[in-house]
């Protein structure tokens, strides 16, 4: 064999291969950066090449059908850019059974294809994904990333590999306040930590949010994230079950209900994915309050009525404009009590239309089913 190939490659081949897998092992889940040394950050090619059919005949893949064409055993199809240790690993299966030449062959596909995908995309088109919410770590999550790049398509792509993850994880019961406390405090930490140097990093930034939380915590979500950054937040429709936005329904419109007096303290009743009726609120509340309310016609009512941007873009300029009328006949001062049952996308954007020094203070009610009833939630402003 050593008269017929040796292990010399062509420097084109090098060069492609090293622009290919963009200077990173393509070992699957390894990726380290291999132009520089993990250790000193010092520059050093700490890169080998690793052959998918082995070169020799007797090595733990063998020649396969390359035994009739040996000179392709050191053509870019065959080669994989890895460091010391992954390609140790690899060769280390004598009989290629874990690591065999199809897994090879994958591997280093995908790789090249994530590569040739994120390099490819225009900046104004890369969107940060986000997930928030319970359980949305590994197989847990309802809410996968495939989906999620689904949704977005074609309008934007994702800035990194994988989401960022915003998790819930309060072992308190959802009927006290220590587990709106703890979770409110926890999603600013993790907010400012993972979603502030984004902001900062890139101008502007852009992110794509997919979200399954409790509405109140999304409503503080959204005013953490405002108006002033871009954000695509994302429903998820059930029927057909999907997160990618459909046509807008014909007909549709916000209805706004106004108390007939203003003297009251003022209620807001959001009833647009099921209908909040007001002896449900003044029973907790009692009965002297000026209760205003957003809906829509019966015929939406319900939970998978939110199937286009057009509604949410709508959604917030009626929240907008709710709020200052109920502003004026009630008082900056005065804190508006906030019962929702709405979509999760019209929560985060209806905490994204607050405006901290011109909104009144809000306090929001979480139904509860352990306890069958509303609960004071959290306060906002004020």
């Amino acid at each position: 064999m050593a008269k017929e190939i040796t292990r010399y490659i062509q420097p084109q081949t090098e060069r492609e291969l090293w622009a290919r897998a963009a200077g990173r092992c393509e070992f699957n889940g390894c990726n380290r950066l291999l132009y520089k040394s993990p250790v000193t950050q010092e520059r050093v090619n700490i890169a080998e090449k690793a052959h998918i059919y082995s070169f020799a005949e007797d090595g733990p893949r063998g020649w396969g059908p390359l035994v009739f064409n040996k000179k392709k055993l050191n053509e870019i199809d065959n080669l994989m850019l890895m460091c010391h240790d992954c390609h140790k690993t690899i060769d280390q299966d004598e009989t290629g059974a874990k690591y065999s030449v199809e897994l090879l062959g994958k591997w280093k596909h995908e790789h090249e294809q994530r590569i040739y995908a994120v390099s490819s995309i225009a900046p104004d088109k890369k969107s940060h994904v986000v997930f928030y919410g319970s359980n949305i770590g590994e197989q847990k999550s309802i809410i996968q990333k495939i989906d999620a790049i689904e949704a977005m398509f074609p309008e934007h792509y994702p800035a990194e590999e994988s989401p960022i993850l915003l998790s819930m994880a309060c072992s308190h019961e959802d009927k006290t306040p220590e587990f709106w406390k703890t979770e409110s405090d926890h999603l600013q930490r993790i907010f400012e930590r993972l979603i502030v140097p984004r902001i900062e990093e890139a101008n502007p930034a852009h992110f794509s949010l997919f979200a399954m939380a409790p509405m109140p915590l999304l409503i503080r979500l959204g005013t953490l994230f405002t108006d002033k950054n871009s954000v695509d937040v994302y429903q998820q429709i059930r029927e057909p079950k999907t997160w990618k936005w459909q046509e807008y329904p014909d007909g549709f419109e916000f209805l706004i209900k106004r108390p007939e007096t203003f003297n009251n303290p003022p209620v807001l009743i959001i009833s647009l994915s099921d209908h909040i009726s007001q002896e449900r609120i003044t029973r907790i509340i009692g009965n002297d309050v000026a209760i205003w309310e957003l809906t829509v016609d019966e015929k939406f009512l319900h939970n998978d009525f939110m199937r286009s941007p057009a509604q949410l873009s709508i959604f917030r300029s009626t929240i907008r404009k709710l709020m200052v009328a109920i502003q004026q006949k009630h008082g900056i001062d005065t804190p508006l009590l906030i019962f929702p049952a709405m979509p999760i996308s019209c929560a985060v954007e209806m905490g994204r239309s607050r405006m901290p020094k011109a909104n009144m203070p809000w306090v929001i009610y979480d139904q509860n089913n352990k306890v069958v009833k509303f609960i004071k939630a959290l306060e906002i402003g004020g």
